[in-house]
């Protein structure tokens, strides 16, 4: 028995529907939703248009197309979502149901938004297309900072340059840079010598003491200048130093009034003070 797709290719079921639909005027869909004033027939266009959908994503599916029809179907697609956004927002100013807010939301295995693309989507096999699929791979993620004790582990003597004479070639360097220098340094020396002499100028070589402290500097604070040993370098006292025994007498006069306040009570601490004060201490 044949199919009923077959049936209805047959010549007899062709005639049959032309009779059928013999006097009636088909209706197309508007090409503005603003057109439609009734809310049946805006729910019927939706409708119509979710049918068309439907189709063409199954369609899309089959990658044996083509690229070129791949990506017509994907355009096509695209452009009845906007029409059935336009048509939905018709439906609710016309007091229908708001299907922007309560109907299904599209799933990603339907189609796929590329990041900032103002809600082009790709569905099926236009996903794999070339330069389609590069958008949807993932940046690879930087890599992770290393933290202040990761990087402290790897700083040891050689990072501060400690250990950079070990290998016996730098310092040979350096000697033989500093005899340079030094031969460099006594020739200019002479040359600016005999100039001088030349220009009859006397030479005055003060020795200079790095040591010794100026007369002026006086000690504001009481400061005691002390002298040691000849051939010893002088300095200067800013603050009276106490010497050992005061420290001592110091501590001492310190642990008697703890005691005092201890274990004395404030009469005796008292008469103590008066008596104090007869004998003159």
């Amino acid at each position: 028995m044949a199919r009923n797709a077959e049936k209805a290719m047959t010549a007899l079921a062709r005639f049959r529907q032309a009779q059928l639909e013999e006097g009636k005027v088909k209706e197309r869909r508007p090409f503005l939703a603003s057109e439609c004033n009734e809310l049946p027939k805006a729910e019927k266009w939706r409708r119509q248009i979710i049918g068309e959908i439907s189709k063409k994503v199954a369609q899309i599916q089959n990658a044996g197309l083509g690229e070129f029809r791949i990506r017509d179907l994907n355009d096509e697609i695209n452009k009845l979502l906007r029409e059935k956004g336009h048509w939905e927002f018709r439906i609710k100013e016309l007091g229908g149901p708001d299907y922007a807010r309560i109907g299904p939301k599209m799933l990603d295995h339907e189609g796929k938004e590329v990041p900032g693309n103002r809600g082009y989507k790709y569905f099926g096999a236009a996903k794999d297309l070339p330069g389609v699929r590069e958008l949807f791979e993932k940046e690879p993620l930087p890599p992770p900072r290393k933290t202040r004790a990761e990087l402290m582990k790897s700083i040891d003597a050689e990072y501060y340059g400690y250990r950079d004479e070990d290998d016996g070639i730098l310092e040979p360097l350096e000697q033989e840079h500093e005899k340079k220098v030094i031969a460099e340094a006594v020739e200019k020396w002479k040359m600016e010598r005999e100039a001088r002499l030349a220009r009859g100028e006397e030479e005055e070589e003060e020795e200079v003491n790095i040591y010794a402290v100026n007369d002026d500097e006086s000690d504001e604070e009481g400061g005691k200048e002390r002298e040691g040993e000849e051939g010893q370098q002088k300095f200067i006292a800013h603050v009276p130093v106490p010497s050992q025994q005061e420290i001592e007498e110091a501590l001492v006069r310190r642990k008697k009034m703890e005691l005092l306040q201890k274990y004395a009570s404030e009469t005796l601490m008292a008469q103590s003070e008066e008596a104090k004060t007869l004998l003159g201490l």
